[in-house]
């Protein structure tokens, strides 16, 4: 039971950490959007300098703790909210490996003094994409905060248990 203790905590410190890092880059990303390509241009380019890598370190631990916590709690009725903020993160993986990480890569070679000529186009379905990660990573984090602790002993021992009290 220690290790689902700390499999929980991890999901949610993880879930939380990535939901809340999402959310400060789209509150970014929004406010960016009255900019031309040169400034949008050079504030993702400081971005991409190492924000990946805060991502990858919250949401990796945070896929692979929610992932144990799935298995923990296969047989109980408590896993519905806990299979869901898997399901959720999946999405959120899923989604950065088809939209943002390719465009993320074609961002890395852009020119500050000379955006492509498209980049407004790229910029929106990159945002659109941030966005609807950013909310699924929200949904994650709710559904793994309103997950109850899955029990203390199992249904079986309870019941085994309560037996023994009745008949003695």
């Amino acid at each position: 039971m220690i290790m689902t203790k700390y499999a929980r905590l991890a999901s949610l410190v993880c879930a939380g950490l990535f939901a809340g890092f999402l959310t400060g880059v789209l509150v970014l990303e929004y406010s960016l959007r009255s900019f031309d390509g040169t400034v949008y241009t050079q504030v993702r380019l400081v971005e991409l300098d190492s924000l990946d890598k805060l991502a990858v370190a919250t949401l990796l631990p945070a896929l692979i703790a929610t992932a144990m916590l799935v298995y923990r709690s296969f047989r109980t009725k408590t896993r519905w909210l806990t299979v869901a903020a898997l399901a959720l993160l999946l999405l959120v993986f899923g989604l950065t490996l088809a939209v943002n990480l390719p465009i993320n890569a074609d961002q890395l070679h852009w020119n500050v003094q000379s955006p492509p000529t498209d980049w407004a186009r790229l910029r929106d379905r990159w945002q659109i994409a941030h966005a609807v990660r950013t909310i699924a990573a929200i949904l994650a984090f709710a559904a793994l905060a309103l997950a109850p602790p899955l029990p203390t002993r199992s249904r079986t021992r309870a019941l085994t248990e309560s037996a023994t009290t009745f008949s003695g």
